[in-house]
């Protein structure tokens, strides 16, 4: 990768990653999230914190860095030209990574199904390969992943002290509670982005948070 990126999401192990057919990952969870959190509460506007003053004070710790997760996703799914969407990297050990396509409808199921389990519903099955939504074009999966992070905000704001420990047991997140899981979530699409950062430059395409001068806002668009 070339030198002086910027991209926000040199998380998990301070650079980018690339990480094929990864599945959910959620044994890691708890040893990554330290570090995903230290690094991400250091961004959040203060926009972000503004918007979170009415919330309870559990679910404006950890609404705020969800926000930025998703606005930055979003913003990054959508720089993504829709003739490119079935773009899958070959050069290297690629063999079974995922089209630019599937990866977005991997993170759009994959919350819906994180945030399902924290509020005792069904979770969609079968998220590892694309889940049960009919999405397929470009214009489709945008929809469907804007949904997906609008849902889930909205359950992480009813997060409260009395409930944040309440348990959650599911195909996704196995015996757990809910604010362990809405760590996942958090950590789970912070690191689908690093691996779709990669799919953009391989393709010319700087990601809207890399951009220099340039920052995400909180409507998702890059300016």
């Amino acid at each position: 990768m070339p030198n002086g990126i910027t991209d926000s999401w040199r998380l998990v192990a301070g650079q980018e990653r690339v990480i094929v057919a990864d599945g959910l990952h959620t044994k890691s969870c708890n040893r990554l999230w330290p570090a995903v959190l230290a690094v991400v509460s250091c961004t959040v506007t203060a926009g972000d914190v503004a918007a979170q003053e009415a919330l309870n004070p559990m679910a404006a710790n950890v609404a705020p860095v969800f926000s930025m997760v998703g606005r930055q996703f979003v913003a990054l799914a959508d720089a993504m030209p829709a003739d490119r969407y079935d773009f899958r990297p070959t050069n290297g050990a690629f063999e079974e990574a995922r089209a630019f396509a599937e990866q977005v409808k991997h993170v759009a199921c994959s919350n819906f199904a994180f945030f399902n389990e924290i509020e005792g519903k069904e979770p969609p099955t079968g998220c590892d390969v694309g889940g049960p939504s009919s999405a397929r074009t470009k214009a489709e999966l945008m929809t469907y992943l804007r949904e997906s992070f609008d849902y889930a905000e909205g359950v992480i704001r009813a997060m409260t002290p009395a409930n944040a420990l309440g348990p959650t047991n599911g195909p996704y997140g196995g015996q757990s509670t809910r604010l362990a899981l809405t760590t996942v979530a958090v950590w789970h699409a912070s690191d689908h982005y690093g691996q779709l950062v990669v799919y953009l430059r391989l393709n010319g395409l700087v990601p809207p948070a890399s951009r220099s001068g340039r920052e995400v806002r909180t409507n998702g668009d890059a300016t």
